[in-house]
């Protein structure tokens, strides 16, 4: 069963798997459900209808589910929801807010580390093995796909797509659309850096395809001309494996859009 400190405010319809341990000062809303194992320290707050997998661990004062930060939204707003898979680590501060429409969700899946003051957005996906150091912030309807690791302090633009397995420095304001495997640094524009090979070893990526993702590189971003050029003769290549193929897929989605941001095109 689960443990719930006296302090903690639950209400009597939430959910709570076994081996749940809510803190001291926690308040779950109506709605709420908790898998096997997860842990909330103390003055954890979830908001109504989160849906929560097993073993996540949430650290003190972190504020789960809270209505969207959306301009003249009335408090009695239809809203939409939160689910967070298993396994997440999500430290002090951090606040995660649900969709912003009804019937449409934020979603967080497994394996993810999100660490102090983490913002996601409203209508955020965040794929697994994510890490998204201290204070790092995610505005409305951003895609974070698997394996990302963004710096401290890196700002993401709405509607932004960042590629599996790429590498945010520390500060980075990123208002376009990232290929995967990939370093990018700086702001207004960001610039790409690099092959983030520490990426490439995490995702278990073989050397041969290591070396095509690092040739690919050079293609696109090393041999002049614009990456949109670039990016089209390199998809007549015959062999491309699917982790070239999905760098080139980034980039023509994205060149669909003034702005470089592939999700504008279902802005509503």
């Amino acid at each position: 069963m689960a443990q719930v400190h006296p302090s903690a405010v639950v209400h009597k319809d939430c959910q709570l798997a076994d081996g749940v341990t809510i803190g001291p000062n926690c308040v779950i809303a109506a709605g709420v459900s908790i898998g096997a194992g997860s842990v909330l320290d103390a003055n954890v707050v979830i908001e109504k209808g989160v849906t929560i997998g097993k073993k996540n661990r949430f650290f003190a004062n972190c504020v789960i589910g809270c209505q969207p930060q959306v301009l003249d939204m009335s408090l009695d707003a239809e809203i939409g929801g939160l689910v967070i898979g298993d396994d997440n680590i999500i430290h002090e501060q951090v606040t995660i807010h649900p969709s912003m429409h009804p019937g449409k969700l934020t979603q967080i899946g497994n394996r993810n580390l999100l660490m102090i003051g983490v913002h996601i957005g409203h209508d955020c996906i965040l794929e697994d093995d994510i890490v998204m150091s201290n204070y790092s912030q995610l505005s409305g309807h951003c895609k974070i796909e698997t394996g990302v690791w963004l710096s401290g302090m890196v700002l993401l633009h709405q509607f932004v797509t960042v590629g599996k397995w790429c590498y945010a420095a520390g500060l980075a304001g990123i208002n376009h659309d990232v290929p995967p495997f990939l370093v990018v640094s700086g702001h207004y524009p960001p610039t790409i850096r690099g092959v983030n090979k520490r990426g490439l070893i995490r995702a278990g990526l073989s050397e041969q395809q290591q070396q095509r993702i690092f040739e690919a590189y050079e293609k696109l971003y090393r041999q002049g001309g614009t990456l949109l050029e670039n990016a089209k003769a390199l998809a007549q290549q015959d062999g491309l494996d699917e982790n070239v193929r999905a760098m080139i897929d980034t980039i023509t989605k994205s060149s669909e859009h003034q702005f470089g941001r592939y999700l504008e095109k279902f802005r509503k």
